[in-house]
């Protein structure tokens, strides 16, 4: 195949299997707490061009949806998710299909952190390889306590360089190096000591832990948590200097919203707060 041919279509072909890629499930557990399970456990929820697909459809409709104020991201079946479906990539052996492919799945990872909602990956069994930077890229994970994480490519040739910016910003350097460099599997209790996960509970707990989790958050200001998600992401980006002077005028003009206000007064009178209706996707719309 030559390095011209089509690339990547926003869909694979139909096969066999006529499930959905992803599984949404809204208002699960507590109000405003929306569910995205990946649906293809026989092929341990790899990210395939359907997958991929599917999974930008749903964040682009979650970041308009005003009713959604907390995002949870699962594995159906024995897999959180293991990576790139291989199978399909050699399969479209050509320079242009790969580097749609891979552009397509940064174009994703990308949404899940300007998403103004907060998303929390529930991991359990494997997260290989783009599985383990679509955990690092969740603005916070709780994974099973049997739970594998690796950036595994290199142990098939293959070096997770995409992983790797993800997980590199999610750890110290030279953890991110380590996995990167041997492909390791990290037991989830040793992922939470390095900061690539928030914690290990055991698995019987783990969904009662990620809904209580959820419903936290989901009490808290949707367009408070949707600016400072923006804020946090951004300051990572500057120097100090330039951080403390961006993260200052936020804060500043977080001062002047409705929730800000609303939450000082009932925290003054002592009552709980009333609050705004759901984030936005841009959390600085001039329709407040």
């Amino acid at each position: 195949m030559s390095d011209t041919e089509t690339p990547l279509k926003p869909a694979e072909k139909p096969t066999a299997n006529t499930a959905p890629f992803v599984i949404r499930t809204d208002n699960d557990g507590a109000d405003g707490v929306t569910t995205l399970s990946l649906n293809r456990p026989d092929e341990l929820n790899a990210l395939s061009e359907g997958m991929l697909a599917t999974l930008q459809l749903e964040l682009d409709d979650i970041a308009d949806d005003r009713s959604v104020r907390v995002v949870v991201l699962e594995g159906a079946g024995r897999a959180f998710c293991a990576g790139h479906n291989l199978k399909q990539m050699r399969a479209n052996y050509s320079l242009a299909y790969q580097q749609e492919l891979f552009a397509t799945c940064s174009k994703m990872m990308q949404s899940v952190l300007r998403l103004p909602q907060p998303v929390i990956a529930k991991v359990r069994g494997l997260a290989t390889a783009a599985g383990c930077q679509l955990v690092a890229t969740c603005d916070l994970a709780v994974a099973a306590d049997d739970a594998k994480l690796a950036t595994s490519g290199i142990n098939v040739g293959l070096f997770c360089s995409t992983p790797g910016v993800a997980v590199g910003r999610a750890v110290p350097r030279k953890h991110a190096m380590d996995l990167l460099l041997t492909g390791d599997f990290l037991e989830a209790p040793r992922a939470a000591e390095i900061g690539l996960i928030n914690r290990a509970v055991p698995d019987d707990r783990l969904d009662e832990d990620v809904a209580e989790l959820a419903a936290k958050l989901a009490r808290k200001s949707a367009h408070a948590l949707a600016l400072g998600k923006q804020a946090f992401y951004r300051q990572l980006e500057m120097g100090i200097t330039d951080a403390y002077a961006f993260a200052g005028d936020e804060m500043a003009r977080n001062m002047m919203d409705r929730d800000a206000a609303e939450g000082i007064d009932a925290f003054i009178e002592k009552r709980d707060p009333e609050w705004d209706q759901g984030p936005r996707s841009d959390p600085r719309s001039e329709d407040d």
